[in-house]
């Protein structure tokens, strides 16, 4: 009874793992080099955008970024579970800060490469920097549970690691819309690369963490090949996997808000920041929220619902013409969304052994850090063909049309309940 109780208290302690230094660390971090991926992609769309007024070269600054990122997904994660984890991550973070200072000097134009080649140079570095992240993401995930002490802490560290990231998306777009609409391009680009290299200097003051022990060593083949085994033979894993990663590819809006900002709202970049952090606004909200109240009981229910909510949301949004309504309507979509992370990463980390979570991460990537780049294309590929508003339309029924499939097919997911002790 006493180790229960003791148990217990650490569960209930919302601020259990914010009292360890290295975790701190980790999370300042992740702060910096979101805020900063958050202000380069707001940037990058109005930039863009303002360049060739085409929708469809959107949708493409998402597939230069997730090509990459998926072709080295797999070896990533294999890396990560071969390599020092820190080492990956110092490497992929100095690669994204060149990437910054190479948009940096575009705008001041020494080369005149802008006016040379058009946007072409601009998704020359988005390639890259999807390349880095997709050997950043299996690092970054396996590196985190390796700074806090017991599974019973993983559902705390995962909420707080969300929140910050949720919270640099909602700072982050505002930071990059207001600076850009109030002191130009150069300025915004130039914040970018201070936050990346901040990011850099926080990882580094992480100690250095061996890495777990392999119980069961392989080549590199056959280790690829038992990462993806474990999650398609996981069917709760597989499914929370797949709803979310549906969700995203049709449910996304935020590759067209520039559209939305500049041609229906008519918001200009100051607006458009706004728009971009309206999302992650309900997602600090709810993240917080569930610090304090984490969901076990009918979690897999409580999923499908709110996945059910974020495509409603969007379908709302995408009719709305009123700035006020649209912002309420993308915050919503924030919020139902969070819940989905959260479960999902928590499901990850507590049922994949610590000597496998790179390549289990690395397939989560695949198949839901890379569905918000191909959402994107596929939102500015339909909004080329169709309009911008029946794109987000049809993308938020679709949502709702995998959803009611998903909660007809997956009992297990359906049933889930969140043990306390796991949760």
């Amino acid at each position: 009874m006493k180790g229960k109780k003791g148990l217990g208290a650490i569960k209930h302690d919302p601020y259990a793992v914010l009292r360890l230094p290295e975790f701190r660390l980790y999370i300042s971090a992740r702060l910096c080099i979101t805020l900063a991926m958050q202000i380069q992609a707001v940037i990058v769309g109005w930039q863009i955008y303002d360049i060739t007024k085409d929708p469809l070269s959107l949708g493409l600054i998402g597939l230069a970024e997730a090509i990459p990122s998926i072709v080295v997904s797999l070896y990533a994660g294999y890396l990560a579970d071969m390599v020092p984890r820190k080492k990956i991550i110092m490497v992929v973070i100095s690669l994204l800060m060149l990437c910054s200072v190479a948009l940096l000097y575009f705008t001041l134009d020494i080369s005149n490469t802008i006016a040379l080649f058009g946007v072409l140079p601009i998704y020359v570095i988005i390639f890259i920097s999807g390349i880095a992240r997709g050997f950043m993401n299996p690092a970054v995930f396996s590196f985190m549970p390796q700074l806090v002490s017991g599974k019973q802490l993983y559902a705390n560290a995962i909420t707080w690691s969300s929140t910050t990231w949720q919270a640099a998306s909602l700072v982050g777009p505002a930071i990059g819309g207001l600076v850009y609409g109030f002191y130009g391009i150069t300025a915004a680009y130039a914040t970018d690369a201070v936050l990346v290299f901040l990011s850099l200097v926080s990882f580094a003051l992480i100690g250095a963490k061996p890495l777990p022990e392999n119980i069961n060593p392989q080549n590199m083949k056959e280790s690829l090949k038992s990462g993806v085994r474990f999650v398609f033979g996981n069917q709760v894993i597989l499914n929370a996997i797949s709803l979310d990663m549906f969700a995203v590819l049709f449910g996304g809006a935020v590759a067209l808000l520039p559209i939305f900002a500049s041609d229906i709202l008519k918001i200009g970049p100051e607006g458009l920041g706004f728009l971009r952090a309206a999302p992650a606004v309900g997602s600090v909200v709810m993240a917080i929220w569930m610090a304090y109240h984490p969901i076990t009981v009918q979690a897999g229910k409580k999923m499908l619902w709110c996945v059910a909510g974020f495509g409603v949301s969007l379908i709302l949004f995408g009719f709305s013409t009123n700035f006020w309504f649209s912002l309420v309507m993308l915050i919503l979509s924030g919020a139902f969304d969070s819940i989905s992370v959260i479960i999902r990463s928590t499901l990850i980390h507590t049922l994949t052994p610590e000597y496998m979570k790179g390549r289990v991460s690395s397939v989560n990537s695949i198949f839901v850090g890379s569905s918000n780049e191909i959402g994107a294309f596929r939102a500015g590929a339909m909004a080329k063909l169709l309009g911008a508003v029946p794109s987000v339309v049809l993308g938020g029924l679709i949502t709702l049309g995998v959803v009611g499939v998903t909660a007809w097919k997956a009992d297990k997911l359906r049933t889930l309940d969140l043990e306390p002790q796991t949760a």
